[in-house]
């Protein structure tokens, strides 16, 4: 099966339970948003639009960049050499 991810294997740093909790933190922050946006916060749900991007962008792409800077790997997997 072809892997449709854009980060190379070798550079993913985000997995398991981290990725999982990432993508479910990032609807509910996209719920937020969109609640906010109606409710006439426009300030909460550009900031809840902004987080819930980074947090599901993480997930998709199995790679933070904080994570990158502090040397924290949650993937499991990594590719033989």
């Amino acid at each position: 099966m072809a892997d449709l991810n854009p980060m190379p294997a070798d550079q993913r740093n985000v997995g398991g339970y981290d990725r999982l909790a990432r993508a479910l933190l990032g609807v509910v922050l996209f719920g937020i948003a969109v609640y906010a946006a109606t409710a006439g916060r426009q300030l909460l749900a550009v900031f809840a639009m902004i987080a819930s991007a980074g947090l599901l962008f993480n997930a998709a792409t199995q790679f933070c960049g904080v994570n990158a800077v502090l040397g924290v790997d949650t993937c499991e997997w990594k590719p033989e050499d």
